[in-house]
């Protein structure tokens, strides 16, 4: 699975942590960027992560900021492309099977680094419950 990746200055050092932590579970991780703690404008990079997911050339997302709001809203304005905020691990487990989410956004602040690997590993293994979800998810995608 090829899993894009984004952060702001606010969301850098968990980011490494998370890609470290995919690539030793044998994920395909694709970096854009920021690539340091230099204060950085979030949407250019949760754009680019976002670009990706929409365009099918990664399987899945995730995006990190402070709060991981900005970086969500961006990812949401792009086509067939579905952000979750995630805060705990049933919001993790619910936005996959109900919202059928291809894209996480984690607040950097408000997350360690355990649960940000809670969190991933729930958005990577949860599957999609469909039935009356489809119908639901149909209506998100206009």
């Amino acid at each position: 699975m090829k899993i894009s990746i984004a952060s702001d200055h606010g969301g850098y050092l968990l980011k490494i942590e998370v890609i470290k932590y995919l690539k030793n579970k044998g994920y395909e991780v694709i970096d854009v960027g920021c690539d340091s703690l230099d204060s950085c404008d979030y949407p250019i990079f949760a754009h680019k992560a976002a670009e990706l997911v929409e365009n099918g050339f990664v399987n899945r997302g995730i995006v990190i900021c402070t709060s991981g709001e900005g970086v969500s809203i961006c990812a949401n304005k792009h086509k067939n492309v579905r952000c979750g905020l995630i805060y705990n691990k049933e919001v993790a487990r619910l936005t996959r099977q109900h919202n059928n989410v291809n894209m996480i956004a984690i607040g950097a602040k408000y997350t360690s680094c355990e649960d940000a690997f809670e969190y991933v590993d729930l958005f990577l293994n949860t599957e999609f419950e469909g039935g009356r979800h489809n119908r639901r998810v149909d209506m998100i995608d206009l």
